[in-house]
């Protein structure tokens, strides 16, 4: 017997929300359905697709597989389901949003959230490398991301370019300077984000190109941890500019050496960007993006 669409939804909603409760919440059924789904899906492909830990689900190499043909079939469900209701207001609905720097995707929410109050939305920030992974391994809906990586899966929308900087304590003598250079952060603490970022893998080939060497650095987990961090006047930070609010307290000044631009994108895979939620969320911050930077 051939799976049936119950089953390939419970499994895909189980990864898509990390849980068998969490699925059986967002799906309107008990724990008790999906866990029978998921078992029948198992049975009948003959192999393990999730593994129940004390720290939650992971995903087996043949169960990432049938969860990318698993999620390919809700979204068509779903498309399907809007042409049958004739693409209603959008009044209700659930969107699963990361980004790999906070400010860009939280005035994205802000807007959405106004314009559509009663949609729910998870965020979360991640390194670069995760948000890419969790993009393309279709486990959120949309992605705000720097130098989006090109591919015919992914529905890739420009939002705006943007530089690194170095974020400076207010007291700090560089806080004066129109540009610092890499070697001027040579005798300081400077702070950078995790292994896996964006910034740690362009900063690194900056450093490698112009031969200069920061003995002194700290790896933070998100850029409002690294701004804290700078207004402790525990070193100097290097990031995105405009990232985010609490850098307001703090001076960005430019790097001679990371002067080039790299680009703010949404990014979405192709058939989920065609349902309404994602679409409206895509549109509106294209919108904001398109006032922010070009006003009047």
């Amino acid at each position: 017997m051939r799976p049936n669409h119950h089953q390939f939804s419970a499994f895909a909603y189980v990864v898509r929300e990390g849980s068998f409760s969490a699925a059986a919440t967002r799906l309107g059924v008990t724990q008790s359905t999906i866990t029978q789904h998921v078992a029948k899906l198992e049975q009948q492909v003959g192999s393990q697709l999730l593994i129940r830990g004390r720290n939650g689900i992971s995903v087996t190499r043949t169960g990432q597989e049938f969860f990318a043909l698993a999620d390919r079939l809700v979204a068509l469900d779903s498309a399907i389901s809007e042409r049958l209701e004739g693409f209603e207001t959008l009044e209700n609905g659930h969107l699963k949003v990361i980004a790999n720097a906070p400010q860009p995707a939280l005035e994205a929410i802000r807007d959405f959230a106004a314009r559509y109050p009663n949609v729910e939305i998870d965020f979360a920030l991640h390194d670069w490398t995760t948000a890419t992974r969790l993009i393309r391994e279709r486990h959120v809906d949309v992605g705000i991301v720097t130098d989006a990586p090109v591919s015919d899966e992914f529905e890739n929308t420009p939002l705006h370019k943007i530089s690194y900087v170095a974020y400076v304590h207010p007291d700090s003598p560089l806080a004066a300077a129109a540009e610092v250079s890499l070697r001027d952060l040579v005798d300081q603490t400077v702070i950078l984000p995790e292994f896996g970022s964006l910034t740690q893998r362009v900063v690194s080939t900056a450093l490698k190109t112009h031969n200069i060497a920061l003995p002194r650095t700290i790896r933070m987990t998100t850029f409002p941890v690294m701004c804290e961090a700078v207004l402790h006047e525990i070193g100097i930070a290097i990031f995105l500019s405009r990232s985010g609010r609490l850098a307001q307290s703090l001076v960005e000044v430019p790097i001679q050496e990371l002067s080039e631009q790299h680009e703010i994108s949404i990014l979405a895979p192709k058939d989920r960007a065609r349902l309404r939620l994602v679409r409206a969320f895509i549109d509106s911050a294209e919108t904001l993006a398109a006032g922010a930077f070009n006003p009047g």
